[in-house]
């Protein structure tokens, strides 16, 4: 149970972390959640599926989604450091991707998912592409974005 770790890592730390997730849809912090005094860390999580509320709630630039692609690793970045700053947390995690089963394009296949982490003022991003069905994407994601998190801090 890594999300474990990481709430511990948090509280050492006293850091604060927020998230925009996407294709996600609140499973990362549901796995934060589910550790005790999660509290302790937890600011605040969006679930911004849309892109008005990615842009709303996270400040993501209109113009990064249609330059990039709201599954882009620019787009996950803004997203991350917009939730960071605009929450007043330590840590911004953005996450964006195409879970499936429809969606996908040659470009971006289904699974590919767009990662952001903003610690501490600095910007890290990463794409990756998982295999399986909508769920396991999903979560799959999750798991990846909480041993970056551990493997960053």
């Amino acid at each position: 149970m890594k999300q474990n770790k990481l709430v511990n890592i948090l509280i050492e730390k006293g850091y604060k972390i927020s998230a925009a997730e996407s294709c996600t849809g609140g499973l990362f912090a549901s796995k934060i959640i589910s550790v005790p005094d999660a509290s302790k860390v937890l600011d605040a999580s969006f679930i911004t599926y849309s892109n008005n509320q990615k842009i709303k709630l996270c400040g993501v630039s209109e113009n990064s989604i249609k330059t990039h692609g709201v599954v882009s690793e620019k787009v996950a970045g803004e997203m991350a450091q917009g939730v960071a700053i605009n929450l007043k947390s330590n840590i911004g995690v953005g996450i964006s991707g195409i879970a499936g089963p429809t969606g996908g394009t040659k470009e971006k296949p289904i699974g590919m998912v767009c990662f952001g982490f903003f610690v501490d003022g600095r910007l890290k991003t990463f794409t990756k592409i998982f295999k399986g069905n909508r769920n396991s994407i999903r979560r799959k994601s999750v798991q990846f974005a909480i041993n970056k998190l551990i493997e960053i801090l």
